[in-house]
């Protein structure tokens, strides 16, 4: 048996998950609201307030599959409650970030500003040379923080760039000249 998957689910108070046919799972809270359509060969259960997946047979697919949808409805459910957030910090010499409405402005060095628009459901918010971003759904979050670190990401050798705050850069010594 996968050790995620045969795991139950606690649905906390506050939180209603219904299931619709071809697993079509919603799941209302607090923060909001999230849809999702999880593999159809998993046979999802709502016993009490413990959601539990099951999976038809021992194929490795199905395996795979079973985790895999465990793991999706536990993040749906913890985005509705919590909700995730991702740090990344702007490292540099004249490199800034900063916030007006929906838009974030890096300046990283080019010869323009870059500007970011804030994607549906997801915040961002600029404090110092820390940027935050928060949301209820852990994959537009993740993606999105990507996406801005993919602006410039950290150089080996200064640092210099947009990094995730819990991040290891691994450093390189520059060039030595010759005697």
């Amino acid at each position: 048996m996968s050790r995620i998957g045969r795991m139950p689910i606690a649905v906390p108070a506050g939180v209603t998950v219904d299931i619709a046919e071809n697993n079509h799972v919603t799941v209302k809270g607090p923060k909001g609201t999230l849809e999702k359509s999880l593999p159809t060969e998993m046979t999802i259960k709502l016993e009490g307030s413990e959601v539990i997946v099951t999976r038809p047979n021992d194929l490795k697919k199905m395996k795979s599959l079973h985790g895999l949808t465990r793991s999706l409805l536990q993040n749906m459910v913890t985005g509705v409650t919590e909700g995730y957030e991702k740090k990344l910090e702007v490292n540099g010499v004249g490199y800034r970030a900063s916030k007006a409405g929906k838009k974030l402005t890096l300046n990283l060095g080019f010869s323009h500003p870059v500007e970011m628009e804030d994607p549906e459901g997801i915040e961002s918010t600029v404090d110092g040379n820390v940027i935050v971003v928060k949301g209820i759904d852990k994959e537009k979050v993740g993606q999105f923080a990507a996406e801005i670190r993919d602006k410039k990401r950290p150089e080996p050798y200064k640092g210099k760039g947009i990094k995730y705050a819990d991040e290891v850069i691994r450093r390189k010594v520059g060039k030595t000249g010759k005697k």
